[in-house]
């Protein structure tokens, strides 16, 4: 509910002021707009921290050696090629479903929270395994 803003002097209301007041209305409302809209990340943003991420992550590890070695046996470097990408994509599906799923049902807090828990129990364990021999 809008009041409108009377002049002391000549007693009369004073519209100027008032569509004034509408436009600072509006260009509060529009500038949250673009503030919401400026904490969302972009594709390309995402794209490609995700590709990095995932990239640096899968280099030299269990899987990637396992393919080097089906790739060195069949003889058919292509067919272990659309295997694995085969595969990686079906298990980058399921993560992606669970975790859109999960984000929907638990707060980004709690699975942060829930990750830092596991990721620190996971170094505990390893560390612990390298002390006792």
């Amino acid at each position: 509910m809008r009041e409108q803003v009377v002049d002391k002097e000549t007693g009369k209301a004073d519209d100027t002021a008032l569509l004034e007041s509408e436009s600072e209305d509006s260009v509060v409302s529009s500038t949250q707009k673009s503030d919401a809209d400026s904490c969302k990340p972009g594709f390309g943003n995402v794209l490609l921290s995700t590709f990095l991420t995932i990239f640096l992550a899968e280099i030299g590890d269990k899987t990637q050696i396992a393919t080097l070695l089906m790739s060195a046996e069949s003889q058919s470097p292509w067919v272990v090629f659309s295997g694995a990408a085969a595969a990686l994509i079906c298990t980058t599906l399921i993560g992606v479903m669970l975790g859109s799923w999960l984000a929907k049902k638990v707060s980004p807090r709690i699975i942060d929270r829930a990750a830092a828990i596991m990721l620190l129990s996971i170094s505990l364990l390893l560390i612990w395994d390298v002390i006792r021999g």
